[in-house]
């Protein structure tokens, strides 16, 4: 429940063990933020990563809430010039997979026959996350990453913050705070945008939707970004900000022959949003976006360059019982292509493209223990088969129904089905091989682990 006054929320925030009594934290829910604050998971999550009201708020003040004992550094004039923890905030996360696809894909060398179909990823992804506080007013969420697919370690989603809290009259409060990630979405306090959004595991043994906006996971990983963000009185949210290219693999100038293209300048980006809390509910309704210029992949690093405009609104309900947990998340992300580099280039057919995608899952939970989300998912978008690659349109469509069972907090296991009505533009023969888009309804078994 939302406390109704500044200075009480701050108290409350600072009487650890009378909170503990309510019972976590985070942007991907790691157990290092249990610790760190003496708390157990639902304090911050309904079941994790999703955010509770608590959770976005320890999440805008820089994940600095502590209840370790500090090693303390004090000037003459009593100022404070050392906070640290007497354990490191560190934690370990292990998912492990088998993945199913209603019909298995071509074998790559071409030869009619087909590839191995029950995949098992053992593993499919550890991770290693400094997750907490740095300092009295910096706190940090950063993952390293092992991963499956590539066989190779390296930097996954990453958050570091500088936040402050300021008392306003009238009892409201002000926080405050810079955000520096790698991850357009990332820092985003709310499930509903894409980069913690649902689904929040998936195979990478199964064809993904193949074609996604620049803000949509398509720069994860392979920008920096630095922004400034206000929460006023927990319920008002702006972030302005910027992104530049910053390519893990390299080390030296980009140039033309970077993979996936380079950011031509800063690329901006800019959020609002709004959350109403009211008894056990909570909703959001907010807007987000970026403008990028890219330069392709193979083009000389000046001269035309491809713009991309993301424009995006999103929608989160969340009620908290005390057996009963449910909530709703919706984004519908459109983007505007101007292709003037890749036109010139001869590598579109159309100098101006349009993509959409809308999003909407549901999720129940039984006592945190048992639950489950379904939803659907659809992308459209301009015909242009010379951009696109061959497919004749974007456009795909699908469902995803899960089942989770949770037999601690920090353990889940998770059955997940996926289903396509439509991929790459068509429901039949879309590669030109006779293969259908239900040939790649995917059933995904996970166990996820996080100690």
């Amino acid at each position: 429940m939302k406390l109704r006054s500044a200075p009480v929320r701050l108290a409350a925030r600072l009487l650890l063990p009378v909170l503990a009594m309510l019972a976590a934290p985070t942007a991907n829910a790691v157990p290092s933020f249990a610790r760190q604050t003496s708390m157990a998971c639902e304090a911050c999550h309904t079941v994790w990563p999703e955010l509770t009201h608590f959770g976005r708020v320890f999440k805008a003040n820089g994940y600095t809430l502590d209840n370790l004992k500090q090693v303390r550094g004090v000037t003459a004039q009593r100022e404070e010039i050392l906070s640290l923890a007497s354990l490191p905030p560190l934690s370990l996360m292990v998912q492990v997979a088998y993945t199913q696809l209603a019909t298995p894909l071509p074998d790559s060398a071409g030869n009619g026959a087909s590839q191995q179909n029950g995949t098992v990823a053992f593993p499919q992804q550890i991770s290693l996350f400094y997750a907490g506080k740095i300092a009295p007013h910096a706190g940090a969420f950063i993952q390293l990453s092992y991963e499956n697919a590539s066989g190779s370690l390296g930097l996954d989603n990453t958050d570091i913050r500088f936040a402050g809290l300021k008392v306003l009259p009238g009892d409201r409060s002000l926080i405050y705070g810079v955000s520096l990630n790698n991850n357009p979405t990332v820092q985003d306090l709310w499930n509903s945008t894409p980069a913690f959004g649902f689904p929040y595991a998936a195979s990478n043994a199964a064809p993904a939707v193949p074609f996604g906006a620049q803000i949509d996971g398509t720069r994860g990983q392979d920008v920096a970004g630095l922004s400034v963000y206000a929460f006023w009185n927990e319920s008002l949210y702006g972030e302005l900000g910027v992104y530049r290219s910053a390519k893990q693999g390299f080390d030296g100038a980009l140039d033309s022959t970077t993979a996936g293209g380079v950011v031509s300048g800063i690329a901006p980006y800019w959020r609002f949003a709004y959350e109403h809390n009211w008894g056990r509910h909570s909703l959001e309704a907010g807007v987000y976006g970026m403008t990028l210029k890219l330069f392709p992949e193979g083009q000389v690093l000046h001269g035309a360059a491809d713009r991309f405009q993301d424009v995006a609104q999103d929608l989160q309900y969340q009620y908290m019982g005390d057996k009963n947990l449910f909530s709703i998340t919706a984004t519908r992300i459109h983007e505007k292509q101007t292709l003037d580099a890749t036109y010139a280039a001869e590598g579109s057919d159309n100098l101006s493209n349009d993509l959409t995608t809308t999003r909407a899952f549901a999720t129940y939970y039984w006592k945190r223990r048992l639950g489950g989300t379904v939803g659907f998912f659809a992308t459209t978008g301009t015909s242009d088969m010379t951009y696109l690659g061959g497919a004749t349109a974007p456009d795909t469509k699908g469902w995803t129904a899960e089942l989770n069972y949770v037999p601690w907090l920090n353990t889940k296991f998770s059955v997940q089905y996926t289903g396509y009505s439509k991929y790459s533009g068509l429901s039949n023969n879309y590669d030109g091989t006779g293969r259908n888009a239900s040939d790649n309804n995917t059933l995904y078994i996970l166990g996820w682990l996080s100690y």
